[in-house]
């Protein structure tokens, strides 16, 4: 944005979901720039297929054209689910703030209200992510995962129409929606970890206008999630590979665990590692470097057909 400027023009998917986030952030955004916000929503190529994700690119191709319209000048900065980002940097932009992250968890959405454990032997879960895909079938391989697309609203009634059993979705995403009277059971991130960083919002500008917006960045939530997403990098992963990652800060140390799956969740693998935030350098990025280095080494990239190569 330019020093004249009296509007905020903030980018963003036109789902409810993606509005909802984006009004979360108003009122931070208007301190942030100092003037009023408006909201320019913009249509993604995931938005317009109904083929899944993973054959079309994954969770990135909702990201490629609002990043699109902010080099183009057609808004002046974007939010995103941080989960929808590649881990790679783009050419001209950079992520100037995650905002304070939220529940980071999965959950379960069960036409009937059961738990994980208490589903019937047979009982179709939906999802659109392989990751959720191996982790389903991991615990509970006489369950039938089927792929599913959609917002948040049309995967819940495909359950109450008795399409699927359940749905496996954020739990942020639900919260952020006022929908939380959907969620049959929370998934524990110790034996279900996430995306990198899911339940986390993106603050994304061109390169150069990022201090406007630094005030909103939260140290500790930014610090959890460039780890998790360091770690895909360094494993060449995408943020659709099926691979799990779990973070917290507690007591000055840095935890991060990264679970490698094997699609059909008849195997994984998993580092756990941990480092002290007093540590010099980039504690976040040399905690990535230990957990990728050690998957790579027990086979990961063979098992999800990764591509690093550390």
């Amino acid at each position: 944005m330019t020093p004249s400027s009296t509007v905020l023009r903030v980018g963003t998917r036109g789902s409810a979901l993606a509005l909802a986030q984006t009004e979360s952030v108003r009122p931070m955004l208007e301190r942030a720039s100092g003037v009023s916000v408006e909201v320019v929503t913009i249509v993604s190529a995931g938005d317009t297929t109904s083929d899944s994700l993973a054959t079309i690119g994954g969770t990135g191709v909702f990201a490629s054209a609002l990043r699109d319209a902010l080099l183009a000048g057609e808004c002046d900065v974007l939010v995103h689910s941080l989960k929808d980002l590649p881990p790679e940097a783009h050419p001209g932009l950079v992520i100037a703030a995650v905002p304070p992250r939220a529940d980071a968890r999965d959950v379960l959405c069960a036409r009937k209200g059961e738990t994980f454990e208490t589903l019937a032997p047979g009982a179709r879960i939906g999802t659109g992510s392989p990751r959720r895909r191996a982790q389903v079938l991991a615990r509970r391989s006489d369950l039938e995962v089927i792929d599913i697309r959609g917002n948040v609203d049309s995967r819940l009634r495909r359950v109450v129409e008795g399409d699927f059993d359940a749905v496996v979705l954020a739990a942020a995403g639900l919260l952020r929606l006022g929908r939380e009277s959907d969620i049959s059971e929370y998934l524990d991130l110790d034996e279900w970890p996430v995306a990198a960083g899911q339940g986390a919002l993106a603050i994304e500008t061109r390169d150069g206008d990022e201090q406007t917006f630094a005030s909103m960045d939260d140290h500790q939530s930014r610090m959890m999630v460039d780890a998790e997403r360091e770690v895909l990098r360094l494993l060449e992963a995408g943020c659709s590979a099926p691979i799990g990652t779990r973070s917290m800060i507690d007591d000055g140390l840095l935890f991060l665990t990264a679970r490698v799956y094997r699609p059909d969740g008849s195997e994984f693998l998993t580092s756990a590692q941990a480092t002290s935030l007093g540590d010099s350098g980039s504690p976040a990025l040399d905690l990535a470097g230990r957990v990728a280095d050690e998957l790579l080494a027990l086979g990961a990239a063979d098992l999800a057909a990764l591509g690093g190569t550390r």
